[in-house]
């Protein structure tokens, strides 16, 4: 797999797709409502990406980025196999991977600069703590973070963070925590419970990350969240999963999507057979009106974006 994402215009989100993958991505552009590609790296990299429009008929538009605007190129090609090489070879960073197309410096204005926040030195301790709680669950974007910095200190009449402000904040301990997350080695926690999840949904169970903002709103969205045949589901929420950060405690709900406690337990307790598969521990008692407690995590997801 690529170490990449690729968003559409299509609003579609794919996480590290294989090199075939991206290959029917680019041929597939040209058509109403699906032109372009972006792809950033995993994790995102301020200013770092690659992208490519282009129209039924015409020629591919490609440009790449490594940095500010005199970073920024552009370039042509006639059909999608020259597109596929070039982008692949970025994604893989690859040696001499630009060579395929003639690259010119295109005309991008440069940002202006950021004024430095004007903030109380409680006040910015606050944000910053809020901004690295979210690094620290590990599923926000760069723009949902950028949004939080923006909004966290908004009142009725003040509005102390712009949104370059909260922009180059965002950046600033986005890149700290991927500094940091350099230095992690092997398979973490948060990725033995990906594994977990993703042998529960090969079993037939909706099992979703970091899903909504409360019981009420998980309950109510996780039978559109999986397959029509699924029998059953687990999920946690958000907070739940800022908690694991801080404590290293993550709360699963679970059921059966018949209703019957029957079920429910039946699902419970292929959930914590998955995850003691996957190395990690419960404190759950099979009862179906409970919970089920996953604890001990060392809570460090690695960065997407």
């Amino acid at each position: 797999m690529l170490g990449i994402v690729v968003k559409t215009e299509r609003g579609e989100r794919h996480v590290r797709v294989s090199a075939a993958e991206l290959a029917g991505l680019v041929r597939r552009i040209g058509g109403a409502g699906d032109h372009f590609l972006v792809l950033q790296r995993i994790p995102d990299l301020p200013d770092v990406f690659a992208q490519v429009w282009h129209d039924a008929g015409g020629e591919y538009a490609v440009e790449h980025r490594d940095g500010g605007a005199d970073r920024h190129f552009a370039a042509t090609a006639g059909g999608p196999e020259a597109v596929i090489t070039a982008l692949t070879g970025w994604a893989r960073e690859e040696a001499g991977w630009a060579a395929g197309l003639s690259w010119s410096r295109a005309d991008i204005t440069p940002a202006p600069g950021v004024p430095p926040l004007d903030l109380g030195e409680g006040e910015r301790t606050e944000l910053e703590r809020r901004v690295r709680e979210m690094l620290a669950a590990g599923y926000a974007t760069r723009a949902e973070l950028a949004e939080c910095a923006e909004e966290f200190l908004v009142t009725v009449d003040r509005r102390p963070v712009s949104a370059p402000q909260a922009r180059a904040l965002a950046d600033r301990l986005w890149l700290e925590r991927a500094a940091e997350q350099a230095g992690w080695h092997g398979e973490t926690d948060p990725e033995r419970l990906t594994r977990a999840f993703a042998t529960l949904r090969e079993a037939g169970i909706t099992a979703r990350e970091h899903f909504a903002c409360c019981r009420s709103c998980g309950n109510a969205g996780i039978g559109g969240a999986g397959e029509r045949d699924a029998r059953g589901f687990v999920y946690f929420l958000h907070q739940s999963s800022e908690s694991a950060a801080a404590d290293g405690g993550l709360t699963l709900n679970y059921g059966g999507f018949d209703g019957s406690s029957e079920t429910t337990a039946a699902v419970g307790h292929e959930v914590v057979a998955a995850l003691a598969d996957a190395g990690l521990r419960t404190e759950w008692d099979g009862d179906p009106g409970r919970s089920i407690p996953v604890t001990g995590l060392d809570w460090r997801r690695r960065l997407v974006g």
